[in-house]
């Protein structure tokens, strides 16, 4: 609500106080001229400013309590966050491993593979030495 925002909380408290204690004071002096003269718009100024403390009151609770649960989610999103950076780093480390591995394997096959096609330059028949490291480099790592 917009007016809790400029008006502070104990100006609402102060409104609850007031408007029992005039109520009250309506209700038990009646000696008093004033009070006595104006008993029935004084009760029902009383009551209103009760209940608009009370409907402020109630307010300022739910607003307290959606607080509390944003600074919960912030350190739920914080705390994830951080797990999040850490398993990041764990999957980078994971592909460069990887890749590493694969770069690996692709230079001894290539190695192999120029090693192996010299021998059998001159024919044209497929070596069956040819056809194992290819398919040893269509198998997937583990």
């Amino acid at each position: 609500m917009w007016i809790m925002n400029f008006l502070p909380q104990w100006m609402f408290h102060a409104l609850f106080f007031i408007g029992v204690l005039t109520l009250a004071a309506s209700l038990i002096l009646k000696v008093i001229p004033l009070l006595n003269q104006y008993k029935i718009p004084v009760q029902i100024v009383s009551v209103l400013l009760i209940l608009i403390a009370v409907w402020f009151e109630g307010a300022i609770s739910c607003q307290q309590s959606w607080e509390t649960r944003v600074k919960e989610m912030e350190t739920k999103v914080a705390k994830a966050e951080s797990e999040s950076k850490v398993e990041t780093e764990r999957i980078v480390q994971k592909v460069v491993t990887k890749t590493q591995v694969i770069r690996e394997r692709g230079e001894q096959v290539t190695n192999y593979i120029d090693r192996e096609v010299v021998r059998y330059d001159n024919s044209c028949v497929i070596p069956k030495e040819f056809i194992e490291a290819h398919n040893k480099a269509a198998e997937p790592i583990k």
